[in-house]
């Protein structure tokens, strides 16, 4: 007897599918090679650009959006959180032995960021997906920065606490983002794609570089980007959540 989803998955469903098992697997080397887990948090982020690419390309299915958030929640959820976790308890040089103030702290923070990103994952399915825009910052946006930077090698321990609270607030802010046009997205994943594949490259200025284009769009798109088309389309396929 054949599994359940035969005949009912596509191609762009099995990426994502993928893109989650991607995130378990960056959890569980965090605790051992910070830089190999953020490289898989960002191929699972070129996983979830090519889901979209492949729904539109040969269609999506009635499970696509919700089995994209749920990847989601694991890849740039909950993976994320863990580098967190683990850069800021390092960093810092809090023991993980035993529970003390500074470990309920950071244990609170990322655990907020895995509320919140779970939270605007649910709104964006129901909300968002068939729009040019979305509100709040999206998740696979967060975890692209923390990921970058950890490659990058700017990721110091305070700062990265910090800049994982401010991601609980932004990811259910009202704050409005657009979807980047097709041109502008195709020079991200490229750069994207090289952090991934050679991160030490001169001088790991490929992650440097995702890093500044992810901080330009998150802190300046929601007022200066040119998209002129804010309506939302008809179709309904995988987006960037």
């Amino acid at each position: 007897m054949l599994p359940r989803f035969v005949g009912r998955l596509g191609v762009a469903d099995a990426v994502t599918i993928a893109n989650a098992a991607l995130g378990f697997v960056a959890v569980v080397v965090a605790f051992v090679d910070i830089d190999i887990a953020a490289r898989l948090i960002l191929l699972a982020a070129v996983a979830d650009g090519l889901d979209g690419i492949l729904a539109r390309r040969y269609g999506g299915t009635e499970a696509g959006p919700y089995l994209d958030s749920l990847a989601d929640v694991a890849s740039f959820g909950v993976a994320p959180a863990v580098l967190a976790f683990v850069v800021v308890t390092d960093g810092l040089g809090v023991s993980r032995e035993a529970v003390t103030l500074e470990l309920l702290l950071v244990t609170v923070v990322c655990a907020l960021f895995v509320a919140t990103a779970v939270t605007r994952l649910g709104l964006y399915t129901t909300y968002d997906t068939a729009a040019n825009y979305t509100e709040g910052i999206q998740t696979t946006l967060a975890a692209t920065i923390l990921g970058a930077a950890i490659l990058a090698g700017v990721a110091d321990a305070w700062l990265v606490l910090v800049i994982t609270g401010l991601f609980c607030y932004l990811m259910v802010s009202r704050i409005t983002y657009p979807d980047l046009l097709a041109r502008d997205a195709a020079i991200m994943g490229v750069v994207h794609v090289l952090a991934v594949l050679v991160p030490e490259f001169a001088d790991r200025s490929f992650p440097f570089a995702l890093l500044l284009l992810g901080l330009a769009y998150m802190t300046l798109s929601p007022w200066f980007y040119w998209r002129d088309d804010p309506e939302p389309p008809t179709a309904n396929v995988h987006g960037n959540a």
